[in-house]
């Protein structure tokens, strides 16, 4: 394809769509790969798909393929369901929580997720979603913004403690967070600082990207 050859050289946009939640949604051909972007940020593949497949690989790869059941809040394009299914050969059920119906209809046709058999879509809002299932996870992936911000209700304790409550023992959060200013470092340090060390253990990565901050928690009793 020409276009993607040419866009080892420069960016080739072939899709762009206003959206009420992101403003501007725009699928580009970039050194190669098919990125999904909003107006300020990288949505799936290309940067954030680096981001998530390092936390992926900080929880272990082995570990991923043990699991039975996965959780996905935030879909978006994708991008982390291909490393899961693709790269790691995961072969348990994913269930994707995304509140923008428009977003997967674009992964669908620009992504294939509609192609992948073991993938259930939720349209759904996260928060709700979470304070209705009655599952266990294994692993739990929070990718929550719009644009570049993230919903307030991500980083309190009634929803962070719901989460983890949602966890299988030995189970994994995986939370993918954005930090511009100083006021989110206090709240990411806040947020950890909340979790029970008692039945958690949780921590931050080192910083692969210069705005995001992962922070990951397991479920291991220390008692």
């Amino acid at each position: 394809m020409i276009q993607k050859l040419f866009s080892y050289i420069i960016p080739i946009k072939i899709f762009k769509k206003k959206s009420e939640r992101s403003k501007i949604i725009e699928v580009t051909w970039a050194n190669g790969e098919l990125v999904l972007d909003s107006e300020n940020t990288n949505y799936s593949y290309g940067s954030l798909q680096r981001i998530l497949r390092y936390g992926l690989r900080n929880i272990g790869y082995d570990k991923i393929l043990k699991m039975d059941h996965i959780l996905l809040l935030g879909v978006a394009g994708g991008s982390v369901i291909k490393t899961l299914v693709d790269e790691i050969e995961y072969k348990g059920k994913v269930t994707g929580v995304e509140i923008d119906s428009e977003i997967i209809q674009i992964a669908n046709q620009y992504f294939d997720l509609d192609k992948i058999k073991q993938l259930e879509i939720i349209i759904d809002d996260a928060f709700e979603f979470v304070l209705k299932t009655k599952n266990k996870y294994d692993l739990i992936i929070i990718d929550i913004f719009e644009d570049i911000k993230m919903p307030n209700f991500l980083f309190e304790s009634f929803f962070s403690e719901r989460i983890c409550f949602l966890l299988k023992n030995n189970g994994f959060v995986l939370f993918n967070t954005m930090i511009l200013d100083e006021a989110h470092n206090v709240r990411n340090r806040k947020y950890i600082s909340e979790i029970d060390s008692n039945l958690y253990t949780s921590k931050m990565l080192p910083r692969i990207e210069v705005h995001n901050e992962l922070i990951i928690i397991e479920k291991s009793f220390k008692f």
